[in-house]
């Protein structure tokens, strides 16, 4: 029997079809992994590893989506091949997810190579702005501060859970950064920005500390993936839909915790 050699693996159009087939699969992914890793739902995520891997040839494509991986299976030209790749933390940036299905969509029409496609997706993942922690965390706070009175926090509150929400979104960043657990983060942070913001607004002579201190920690409340886990289960994805929902009570729990041990130390608790 001939064993086959180097040269003939690098030759045999087989061989040589597989390998640009997984090329194909593993920038797919890779496009998928930004885009859900930017706060994207799951079929959003699947029309755009679709419109990637349609834009490449392939005749079909199978997905699957878990909270922590994509895998997809591939066909064209009478070979299949399935990959799978691990996504990470589940953030929000919404111009990076969007500069990424704009790629998926130019890319469907066939006029990028895979090549091309890997350069762009490099480059926007490189390149696109973000805006400055300290803005970001100044205008988490105004929001908290906003969401307060709302809720009907007094004048005297505004500041102190302005500057409560504030901290608490630039410390949260830097933790999160730092690859902190996500729960401890929320518990933490709970317990800071409502002890700033209920301390701070009974120093100011306001009469709803304990409404400040709910205030500032509505930073905490994970608004996009909630509202995935529902579009989620609703568009046929009850699995990953199920897995956001338990992430988002888990988050709640600890932020929870978090403020109800900021009541009893200080003993504004109701």
């Amino acid at each position: 029997m001939r064993v086959m050699t180097m040269t003939d693996a690098t030759t045999d159009p087989v061989v040589v079809r597989h390998r640009m087939l997984e090329r194909y699969a593993t920038t797919a992914l890779k496009a998928g992994r930004v885009m859900m890793e930017s706060g994207a739902s799951v079929g959003v995520v699947h029309r755009g590893i679709t419109m990637l891997a349609k834009g490449f040839g392939a005749e079909t494509v199978g997905l699957r989506s878990g909270y922590a991986s994509i895998s997809m299976t591939l066909h064209a030209e009478g070979n299949t091949i399935t990959r799978m790749l691990q996504v990470g933390r589940l953030g929000v940036n919404h111009r990076l997810d969007l500069a990424v299905r704009e790629l998926c969509s130019r890319a469907e029409a066939g006029r990028m190579s895979v090549e091309e496609v890997e350069a762009e997706l490099e480059r926007l993942v490189r390149v696109t702005p973000r805006h400055p922690v300290w803005f970001i965390s100044v205008a988490v706070g105004l929001a908290c501060a906003a969401f307060g009175r709302l809720l009907g926090i007094d004048w005297a509150a505004f500041l102190p859970v302005l500057a409560a929400g504030t901290i608490g979104q630039y410390i949260r960043h830097h933790l999160m950064h730092r690859g902190t657990n996500v729960f401890l983060v929320a518990g933490a942070i709970a317990f800071i920005a409502a002890s700033l913001g209920g301390l701070g607004a009974l120093a100011t002579g306001s009469d709803t500390a304990q409404l400040a201190m709910m205030a500032s920690i509505l930073l905490l409340v994970p608004g996009v993936p909630s509202t995935n886990a529902q579009t989620d289960i609703m568009n046929g994805y009850p699995t990953m839909g199920s897995a956001r929902a338990v992430w988002v009570l888990m988050v709640m729990i600890f932020a929870s915790v978090g403020v109800w041990f900021a009541q009893s130390l200080w003993g504004m608790g109701g």
